[in-house]
């Protein structure tokens, strides 16, 4: 079964994508980021398709990042290292059509990457966001670059910094701006379709290029950020062994900060 499930309504020119890999907590494995990016490409070439929502399966989370058990060769340089998510967004696969992203559960790490490239976030109650980079011997780099152009500075170093100790809830995330309207348990992905099908019904070259001003207002704080990441992560990340005893005996517990 497709990691990616994409069902395109041609009267509202509306297409929903859905991560699926419930079973994983949507977690991105090697063979699901190549289909997201084979996805973003194949919707940024269909004029039928004029708005996109973004949401996943299953009850406990909308995404939870890279999957743990996903290998990724890398070069022995630390100047080399390669990131399989850096691709798996809208926009670094140049499509410009807005994508709303409909968030029901856990969206964490990784999960980021696709939530710093939707235009912006619609959740339910269930929602809650974590960085646990720093839990596991990580460095938080281009998570944070993104999230920093979503909420206030402080919020963003709380989420990276606190790890799995934390967790800001659905109403947090709606009160510093990371999320645009908090619906009741299951309603998101209705919700971000109501949304989309207002954009979808506008001239496509203006919402098109309202989304790619949008994204030019921040492009060159984020280029910065983007760049020094490859290096910080290099410089700071544990090995991978000790990566694996952290999560190994990483605790349970959390706080659920409102």
């Amino acid at each position: 079964m497709s990691s990616v499930l994409v069902r395109a309504d041609r009267d509202s020119g509306v297409a929903v994508v859905t991560l699926n890999r419930p079973e994983r907590l949507n977690a991105v494995d090697l063979a699901m980021a190549d289909e997201l990016a084979s996805t973003w490409g194949e919707l940024r070439f269909d004029d039928s398709v004029r708005a996109i929502v973004l949401t996943g399966t299953g009850e406990r989370a909308f995404c939870t990042g890279i999957d743990r058990d996903a290998v990724v060769p890398q070069p022995n340089s630390p100047y080399a290292q390669d990131d399989p998510l850096l691709g798996i967004g809208p926009k670094a696969n140049d499509l410009w059509k807005p994508v709303v992203a409909a968030v029901h559960g856990m969206a964490c790490g990784g999960a980021f990457y696709l939530l710093g490239e939707a235009e912006f976030v619609v959740a339910d109650t269930t929602a809650s966001f974590f960085d646990p980079h720093t839990t596991y011997g990580m460095v938080s780099a281009y998570e944070t670059v993104l999230m920093a152009q979503r909420m206030p500075y402080g919020e963003v170093a709380r989420m990276a910094l606190m790890g799995t100790a934390e967790r800001i809830s659905a109403r947090r995330a709606y009160q510093v701006g990371l999320v645009s309207e908090l619906v009741a348990d299951g309603e998101a992905p209705a919700a971000a379709t109501a949304c989309a099908a207002v954009l979808a019904g506008y001239p496509t070259e203006a919402v098109q290029g309202t989304v790619r001003a949008l994204w030019a207002a921040s492009e060159a704080g984020r280029a910065q950020g983007v760049a020094q990441a490859p290096h910080l992560i290099a410089l700071g990340n544990a090995t991978g062994e000790r990566q694996a005893r952290l999560f190994a005996g990483r605790s349970r517990e959390y706080r659920l900060r409102d």
